[in-house]
């Protein structure tokens, strides 16, 4: 993240969250598409993701595909232990 910026690239957020393993691999996720940023469609690895926003997404759990929306509560300096990947995001329950 560059000093002072209040935002972080898309692709480079999801790595740190621990989504998967590398961060092309983000990159990949996000261009096949499904991925939401404040309901607007994303498919730029590219996108800024700043705190608060709110990101929605598809992903293949035990019982099959389920919609996650996560809250972005900090960006993160790195990629680091999978507790500090679950405190860049709350997760949203359903309305």
């Amino acid at each position: 993240m560059e000093p002072g910026a209040d935002f972080l690239r898309l692709d480079a957020w999801l790595w740190h969250t621990r989504l998967a393993k590398s961060k092309p691999l983000c990159g990949v996720l996000i261009e096949a598409g499904g991925f939401r940023l404040n309901r607007q469609p994303v498919t730029k690895a590219h996108a800024r993701i700043r705190v608060g926003d709110v990101l929605t997404f598809p992903w293949a759990g035990p019982g099959g595909i389920e919609v996650r929306v996560w809250r972005v509560l900090a960006l993160g300096d790195r990629r680091g232990p999978p507790a500090e990947a679950r405190a860049l995001y709350e997760e949203v329950p359903e309305a």
